[in-house]
C-alpha cells in the first residue's frame, strides 16, 4: 500500500509520516529531504538556481534514502547530509530547486523507483510531500493533504528549530513570514503547485497533538484495507 501525505511547511506531516510508517512497519519516504540535498548540492557547487544549473548539475547528482536503525539517512553522492539538509539554508534551496523541471522529473523517479520496491517485496510506503498525491503518485491508495493556521505551523516550527539549535533562534515573527512566503512560492509555482488531490482527505491539524494526527491518519488507511 502506498500512502500519500502532503502539504505545508509545519502542517505536521513529516512527524506524523514517520510515526505512522514505524507503526505499520512500513518505509518512512521524506521527499522534502531529497530536494533538500539537491539544493545542499546546488550550494555546494556554488551554482545560481536554475535551469541552466540544473541540467549541468542533475546529472553527476544522486539522492538515495537508507533506513538504517536509528532512522532514515539522506545520501548526497554517497554522503551522508541528514543534518546538513535540516538548516534554513537547506529549506529555502529546496524551494527554489522544486520548481526547475529537470530536478522534479529526476526526483519523480527515484521516488517511484524506491516506493514501488517496497510494495513488491510485500510491505507499504508512506510518502509525505507538497505533490505525492497528485504528481508522484496520483494512483495511491491513500491519500491525506494536511493544513494547519499559519500561526500554528510557525510555532511548530519555532518549537523544533528551538531545541535542536546550538545558538540564535529566530523570532517566531520571522519564521511565520518564512512560512507564508515559502507558502506563495509552493502555490505559485508552474510545475506541482502544491493543492490537494481531488480525492484527498483535508486533514486540519491546528489543535491536533502529534499522537492524535497519527490516529486520525491510521483511521483512515485501516478504513481503506478494509474495502
Amino acid at each position: 500500500m502506498i500512502v500519500a501525505i502532503d502539504g505545508p511547511a509545519g502542517s505536521g506531516k513529516s512527524t506524523t509520516a514517520r510515526r505512522v510508517a514505524e507503526r505499520m512497519g512500513w518505509l518512512y519516504f521524506d521527499t522534502g529531504a531529497m530536494y533538500r540535498a539537491v539544493g545542499l548540492a546546488f550550494i555546494d557547487a556554488e551554482q545560481p538556481f536554475s535551469s541552466e544549473a540544473a541540467a549541468r548539475l542533475m546529472p553527476g547528482i544522486g539522492v538515495d534514502l537508507d533506513p538504517t536503525s536509528t532512522g532514515l539517512h539522506v545520501l548526497l553522492n554517497g554522503e551522508d547530509v541528514t543534518v546538513r539538509i535540516r538548516t534554513p539554508e537547506a529549506g529555502h534551496a529546496a524551494s527554489m530547486v522544486a520548481v526547475l523541471g529537470e530536478v522534479r522529473s529526476r526526483l519523480v523517479e527515484a521516488q517511484r523507483r524506491i516506493a514501488r520496491r517496497e510494495v513488491e517485496a510485500g510491505r507499504g510506503a508512506v510518502l509525505e510531500g507538497r505533490d505525492i498525491g497528485t504528481v508522484v503518485f496520483p494512483d495511491a491508495d491513500v491519500k491525506i493533504f494536511m493544513i494547519a493556521e499559519l500561526a500554528a505551523r510557525a510555532r511548530r516550527r519555532y518549537d523544533e528549530i528551538k531545541a535542536g539549535a546550538n545558538g540564535d533562534t529566530p523570532l517566531l515573527d520571522v519564521i511565520s513570514d518564512e512560512l507564508a512566503e515559502r507558502d506563495r512560492r509552493d502555490a505559485e509555482r508552474a510545475l506541482s503547485p502544491l493543492l490537494p488531490a481531488e480525492d484527498a482527505v483535508l486533514l486540519d491539524t491546528t489543535a491536533l497533538s502529534v499522537d492524535e494526527q497519527v490516529e486520525r491518519v491510521l483511521g483512515i488507511i485501516n478504513e481503506r484495507r478494509a474495502r
